[in-house]
């Protein structure tokens, strides 16, 4: 196999992307989740400049996490038998 650059075929690319987009949608689900508890603490203790940036990150997240799952569904959505549990087959 040559490493310039040819090594994965774009099936390969799309089955590995049906595998690890689920994943990363949840990883940033699971981050907007930990900002939000977050940014309730920091408004408490009236920091609302701190509160207003982390307001931001989670709308920012919430967008990547909308092209994630746009992704997803362009390569087919995700492999079967990943139904967002981690069943990691080795």
């Amino acid at each position: 196999m040559n490493e310039n650059g040819e090594g994965m075929s774009e099936q390969n690319v799309t089955k590995k992307l049906q595998v690890m987009l689920p994943h990363w949608i949840e990883h940033n689900n699971n981050h907007i989740a930990e900002f939000k508890k977050w940014e309730g603490e920091v408004r408490a203790e009236s920091g609302q400049e701190l509160a207003k940036l982390l307001e931001k990150a989670i709308c920012d997240m919430e967008e990547a996490g909308k092209s994630l799952s746009e992704a997803l569904e362009k390569v087919g959505g995700p492999l079967e038998g990943e139904s967002g549990h981690h069943h990691h087959h080795h």
